[in-house]
């Protein structure tokens, strides 16, 4: 079988480059080499020199050259054929990604939308920061759960994720999804027939992030973890979204995962999904939780001691973390939404005992708990001034132990 040798003088440049000692030695064998362009061939070599710049010799001209130049100088060399294949090598070696990458790397099939979030639309009952303020969501202009209808994934891959946001960010109304309710819409949280509102410890004010809840999922409080060694908290999963806008009730938004804190609060796990919305300027560049601390420094500390004392200005005792407070990766948030998730198909199929839980969806099909739109009484939305609150709230209190 003869062999297929390299002929251009940009692929003897490539064969020293690379620290082939003689053109001679450079045969690619048609038994287990597929035929390519010989240009092509010197490509792949001229990659490797700029892939691993430890293996061109000390003396080599350009050792000064960034590896954006040289591949600069190697497109001069090489047909224009080859430009795309040398475009795809560049990509793969930068460091850092930019937004072109990013938009790159989201999935445009598969069943994601980038518009998607658009198509739900809250509407409000009531006046805010009262009794009887609701927020519904609706898709399309027809009422669905937050808790059951809203898929969980904006993809087929299941790397961008639907985000209910509860509470926006730097404000102090205890707002969530009301598991007791048909539709489960957002309520503000109550104790002793009284609005809740979150204490502000110096030096923060309100919620640190848009706060809110993964759709179709549920921390099971049947299920003891086996590494917290703490039960789920009953509710869906907590999500903080760390992006530069501030959210608005009820807004649904479309985050990809970074990391998770595990909060033990009052005997139960209560997981804390670190996510950013996959439009955010920043979002091309965290990718994982030490993403966070490198672009973001501070905001895992801040986040931490946010959870761990908002609780004592009320006369309760600081919550704990398991894991030392650890912020766990991407890969081991995302087996715990998994885990959650597979909780809501067992819990909406009736696998599980729903106790208190209101199950009444709109699109699960494979719900004894799914109705006709058309049957539900949701009140018609209504914009109503918030109802003023109690100038208390706005007080700094000041925790010792806490960082300033």
């Amino acid at each position: 079988m003869l062999p297929l040798r390299l002929h251009t003088a940009a692929s003897h440049a490539a064969l020293r480059r690379a620290r082939v000692s003689s053109p001679k030695a450079a045969w690619v064998s048609w038994e287990t080499t597929p035929i390519v362009p010989a240009s092509t061939q010197a490509l792949h070599y001229l990659m490797a020199a700029v892939e691993d710049p430890g293996r061109r010799p000390t003396n080599y001209a350009t050792k000064n050259l960034s590896a954006t130049q040289r591949t600069g100088q190697l497109k001069h060399h090489l047909s224009a054929s080859n430009n795309q294949l040398i475009n795809i090598y560049t990509t793969n070696t930068t460091s850092e990604a930019t937004p072109t990458m990013a938009q790159a790397s989201l999935p445009t099939r598969g069943g994601y939308d980038p518009n998607a979030a658009q198509k739900f639309t809250a509407r409000k009952i009531g006046a805010p920061h009262t009794l009887e303020h609701r927020v519904y969501i609706e898709k399309d202009g027809v009422p669905v759960s937050p808790f059951h209808d809203i898929p969980l994934y904006a993809n087929e891959q299941q790397t961008v994720l639907n985000m209910v946001v509860e509470i926006p960010r730097w404000t102090n109304a205890k707002q969530e999804i009301s598991k007791d309710e048909e539709l489960n819409p957002i309520k503000q949280d109550t104790k002793k027939g009284k609005l809740r509102f979150v204490r502000n410890c110096f030096p923060h004010k309100g919620y640190l992030w848009n706060y809110g809840a993964f759709p179709q999922t549920w921390e099971d409080p049947n299920v003891t973890h086996p590494e917290t060694k703490q039960k789920g908290d009953n509710d869906p999963l907590d999500v903080c979204e760390i992006g530069e806008l501030v959210a608005k009730v009820g807004e649904v938004k479309q985050v990809k995962v970074l990391g998770v804190m595990a909060l033990l609060d009052e005997g139960e796990t209560d997981w804390k999904i670190i996510v950013i919305d996959v439009n955010d300027p920043l979002a091309p560049r965290l990718n994982d939780i030490e993403d966070v601390e490198r672009h973001l420094p501070g905001l895992l500390r801040a986040t931490n001691e946010w959870f761990r004392i908002y609780k004592i200005p009320d006369g309760k005792p600081e919550n704990q973390f398991a894991f030392s407070g650890e912020c766990k990766n991407r890969k081991y948030a995302m087996d715990i939404v998994r885990e959650c998730a597979e909780a809501w198909e067992k819990l909406i199929t009736g696998k599980t005992p729903k106790g208190e839980i209101n199950l009444t969806n709109v699109s699960v099909p494979h719900s004894a708990d799914r109705v006709d739109a058309k049957s539900l009484n949701v009140p018609a939305h209504e914009e109503k001034a918030p109802a003023p609150i109690d100038p208390s709230i706005d007080k700094w209190f000041y925790i010792s132990g806490a960082s300033a």
